[in-house]
């Protein structure tokens, strides 16, 4: 899940405890197996390894692409699985090193859910494009983890994979969750939400950007532009029914800069944007 993980369980003890996180481990680590883009062994790689050919994926793998176009849809292509190679280009390492336009532009003709043939469940890659489930896989574990764990014990839980979570239920005593949002800007106190239930997601740039010329450069990625979009809030936390939908809303803030808080105020999202 490129980050910390846990369970939070206050209300069990012992082997039960022990138990229930591990069930929540253990699909956490199944998801990441079968769709990271850094094993050779995902589906994933499978599916590139297949460019050009028509596969047949499995009802999972059939589900998140559906849902990943919707999400391009309804994003006017903002949001697109098929991005993720831009990551040839660039390297948010914390550096000043902007990498050069051509290699950008020259990615660009291999981004575009809409050039995959995709009639579920059949898909068929075109040559040279790659799959990328980073947008949603985390969140995505988070809610399976959650749901697996909840349908064993009646323990309220919080699942939280690198700062995205959800909660089965209030704690214990009926008091919420808080949870601080891990802005990493000087001089602002940490907010912190209160979650009776339901997901939290985050996205900003506090771990992953360029510094150039007292430019600050998301790793938010524009699929059209292949560059980052300047002008957003440092922060978006989205709060929904479940951490997927909560992920995609609040990158799709970011990817629309100024906008963000329109967009949120358009689809009802419940959110704390930090500028």
């Amino acid at each position: 899940m490129a980050g910390p993980c846990e369970v939070l369980l206050p209300a069990a003890v012992g082997v039960i405890a022990r138990e229930l996180g591990e069930i929540a481990a253990r699909e956490a680590w199944r998801i990441e197996k079968k769709y990271s883009r850094y094993r050779q062994d995902s589906v994933l790689a499978w599916i590139h390894s297949q460019q050009g050919a028509a596969v047949r994926v499995d009802a999972e793998t059939a589900s998140l692409i559906d849902f990943a176009q919707q999400c391009f849809q309804i994003s006017d292509g903002l949001f697109d699985i098929t991005s993720g190679i831009l990551r040839r280009a660039w390297k948010f390492d914390g550096s000043d090193r902007l990498p050069d336009a051509a290699a950008v532009q020259g990615l660009l003709p291999l981004i575009g859910f809409d050039k995959l043939r995709w009639q579920s469940p059949f898909l068929t890659l075109p040559a040279g494009m790659e799959l990328d489930l980073g947008g949603i896989g985390k969140e995505y574990a988070v809610d399976r983890a959650c749901t697996l764990v909840s349908a064993q014990s009646r323990h309220p839980l919080l699942v939280n994979c690198g700062g995205d979570l959800a909660a089965s239920a209030p704690r214990r005593d009926g008091q919420p969750w808080l949870v601080g949002i891990d802005a990493q800007i000087a001089d602002l106190p940490t907010p912190v939400i209160r979650l009776l239930r339901g997901a939290v997601a985050t996205s900003g740039d506090a771990h992953r950007f360029l510094l150039k010329d007292g430019v600050r450069y998301p790793h938010i990625l524009n699929p059209k532009t292949g560059w980052p979009v300047l002008g957003g809030p440092r922060v978006v936390t989205v709060a929904a029914d479940t951490c997927t939908e909560a992920g995609v809303l609040s990158t799709l803030a970011l990817l629309h800069g100024a906008q963000a808080a329109q967009l949120l105020q358009k689809f009802g999202a419940d959110s704390q944007l930090i500028w």
